[in-house]
């Protein structure tokens, strides 16, 4: 009995090493990747574990009954002989890998070559080899990796199970016990090693497919990372362009391709000079994949290149969505079809989901930058009526008595309108613009003061360049006006300052009026604050369009106390007129 087991050891290093060999296969690979084998792919897995299974039959021990001797290779099989052998350890793998289904199949192909063989023990061995399928399926655990002793037991119990069939169905039975005796043991131990071997074998190449799948994930990752300045301008020529050059440079491809759902939006690579941008779409799989928005694996026919000497053979081609619409591809090009891996596979699928969610992530700061605008224009024509009505009261007052000089306030008025509506029609001005703005409304204001309102500007001209929200000056002047100044007799003075700071401009308006109370202080530029005098709805619109425009660090700063005045800043950081892009 253990003058077998050594031979038994060396053949089934016979196996293993067949097993290892055979999962360098890319068939092989991919197969025990799947998590859920379709059809054709349970079909392809019974005969190659069936296959498997014969191997293990050609490369037993055969074992004379009536002599007591062992002879070497499987062949034919005579009556007297019996086969000491690894079949088993193809069976348990198919039966723990893919279920009933495929352990059972595999089986069946490994039982009757084996009863082809004839020998003593010909029928039961074919019989148990479809037990051992079942027995072994009964195992299976879908999606969860199994413990290398768990496969140790299994492959021992199919072993021992098959020991039992040849002692009911081989007769006579006292040579069929004899044979048990002489060969069980040895097969117990050798297939449940060599069942536990291969399901080792399995695992480390399962591990490389993860481990490779992960770092295309990170590869994925970084290069998202590098395209999403680009992207987030969203899907044109330009950003495409730029993003398929980083790609390229970092992906061992022959040609980097993007398109929208019509055209071409950028090539980079070989055969650059006929796959042209601008180009529209010709490819049936690209159109397919627009249509499915399923990754399509392109044969050379499917490229529909006019070009016959195009060195492009195939290509992997993925959808870009954005919000569940696929608007574009992403295409990696390759010699042949053979050089299409899983790992290509994975870096393309993972890197097509993160450049559709930078193209989401565009389309949303586009819409977000559309809503600002709109509320931008909305705030700025709440500010315009509020002045007109109060200039038109004065002129309505001085038509009779003092018609001249209504004459010039309307002239003022004009001139204040003409930049107000100027002032709508941007996105940005200078300060130097906006401060002319507001000495056109001051002109108006002085003549409804007479002597009482006095203005000072203490103003850097070197400050003047600096951009700014339109319409936002001349509502803090109108606040000192209407809240701050309005119940003084004389010496009303207003203080304007534009001065430089270390990284920009400081902007201020001081009033010596009545001053702000604390509560309401506390509120205010936040929210519109109701109140006898007013709702603070000015200072609020100003508020929130400097921010939007400018950033939190350019909200309004109001300090005030009851009777000592009140100031209200703000900061802008130094980007000039000349470098901003105007609305």
């Amino acid at each position: 009995m253990f003058e077998l087991l050594l031979p038994m050891l060396e053949r089934l290093g016979i196996i293993v090493t067949v097993a290892f060999i055979i999962t360098r296969f890319r068939f092989f690979r991919e197969l025990i990747d799947q998590k859920t084998l379709d059809r054709p792919q349970q079909y392809m897995a019974i005969v190659f574990f069936g296959l498997f299974g014969i191997i293990g039959t050609y490369t037993g021990i055969t074992y004379n009954v009536n002599s007591f001797e062992y002879g070497s290779w499987a062949i034919n099989l005579g009556e007297s002989e019996a086969l000491a052998n690894s079949r088993v350890i193809g069976i348990v793998a198919a039966g723990l890998f893919g279920g009933y289904r495929i352990g059972v199949g595999a089986g069946l192909i490994a039982g009757i070559h084996r009863f082809s063989l004839g020998g003593f023990t010909g029928f039961a061995c074919g019989i148990s080899a479809v037990i051992a399928g079942l027995i072994a399926g009964f195992f299976h655990k879908k999606n969860q990796s199994l413990k290398l002793k768990t496969a140790l037991m299994i492959g021992a119990l199919a072993e021992t199970v098959q020991m039992g069939i040849i002692l009911t169905i081989s007769k006579p039975y006292a040579r069929a016990w004899e044979l048990v005796q002489e060969i069980g043991l040895p097969m117990i131990v050798a297939n449940g090693v060599g069942s536990a071997l291969f399901l080792l074998i399995i695992r480390n190449v399962l591990n490389e497919e993860e481990k490779a799948g992960a770092i295309q994930a990170q590869r994925a990752l970084k290069l998202a990372e590098s395209t999403i300045s680009h992207l987030r301008k969203g899907l044109t020529i330009v950003s495409a362009q730029k993003a398929c050059r980083i790609i390229y440079n970092e992906v061992e491809v022959r040609a980097i391709s993007m398109t929208d759902n019509h055209k071409i939006l950028a090539h980079v690579g070989q055969a650059d000079d006929h796959h042209l941008p601008g180009g529209m779409i010709l490819t049936r799989a690209t159109r397919e994949v627009i249509q499915t928005g399923e990754l399509v694996v392109a044969r050379h026919e499917d490229i529909d290149c006019s070009d016959p000497n195009c060195p492009l053979g195939a290509a992997v081609i993925a959808p870009l969505n954005r919000k569940n619409e696929v608007v574009g591809t992403l295409k990696f090009y390759v010699q042949s079809e053979k050089e299409v891996s899983n790992v290509l596979l994975e870096l393309i699928q993972g890197l097509s989901a993160l450049l559709g969610q930078q193209l989401e992530i565009a389309e949303a700061e586009k819409a977000q930058d559309l809503a600002r605008a709109a509320e931008v224009k909305a705030l700025q024509a709440q500010v315009n009526p509020h002045f007109l009505f109060n200039s038109l009261n004065v002129i309505v007052s001085l038509t009779r008595s003092e018609p001249d000089r209504a004459r010039a306030l309307l002239i003022a008025l004009s001139k204040f309108f003409r930049q107000n509506l100027e002032s709508t029609t941007r996105t940005w001005t200078s300060l130097k613009k906006e401060l002319q703005h507001v000495k056109s409304y001051l002109t108006i204001e002085e003549t409804r003061f007479v002597d009482k309102l006095h203005v000072q500007y203490e103003v850097e001209d070197r400050a003047l360049d600096v951009k700014i929200a339109p319409l936002t000056l001349q509502p803090l002047v109108e606040n000192c006006i209407k809240h701050g100044i309005k119940d003084q007799e004389e010496n009303c003075t207003i203080i304007i300052q534009i001065k430089c700071v270390r990284e920009g401009v400081h902007v201020s308006v001081i009033d010596n009026g009545a001053g702000i109370i604390p509560e309401r202080l506390k509120a205010l530029g936040d929210q519109e604050v109701k109140s006898e005098k007013g709702t603070g709805l000015g200072l609020y619109n100003v508020n929130k369009r400097l921010k939007h425009m400018h950033g939190e660090q350019s909200a309004l700063n109001i300090t005030s106390e009851p009777g000592k005045g009140t100031e209200i800043s703000f900061f802008l950081f130094e980007k000039r007129e000349e470098d901003s892009a105007w609305g």
